[in-house]
């Protein structure tokens, strides 16, 4: 299977676990210049964008490893691009990572938070 499809498989996962604990799906594979967002969903007034990562195994210091100050940097770049095209008010906005290990799905809430200086 090609990494693509494992990847758009565990998008589907991690949006079927996060729907199930009561988040809305408003977007899925937002992509800009700056950067791409796996998904974007709504927990009550929170808009919370997602980094899915699929892993054969829990190895390499486990999901939050794979996402580098780098990808955290485009991830968040990209949500500020989002919230000046969607117009929508919220009271708040997080960055989760979802994991999506086989028969597990681990959910990281307020994973990484933006710095000043990242936007």
């Amino acid at each position: 299977m090609k990494t693509t499809q494992i990847g758009r498989e565990a998008e589907t996962q991690a949006a079927a676990y996060l729907s199930q604990k009561g988040y809305t799906l408003r977007a899925r594979n937002f992509s800009t210049p700056e950067g791409e967002i796996d998904l974007i969903c709504q927990d009550k007034q929170t808009l919370v964008f997602v980094e899915v990562k699929a892993r054969a195994y829990e190895a390499f210091g486990g999901p939050l490893a794979a996402v580098t100050p780098a990808k955290q940097k485009r991830i968040m770049r990209a949500a500020v691009q989002y919230v000046k095209a969607s117009g929508s008010k919220f009271d708040s906005i997080r960055f989760d990572v979802v994991c999506v290990l086989p028969g597990k799905t681990e959910h990281i809430v307020n994973a990484f938070v933006p710095q000043r200086t990242t936007l």
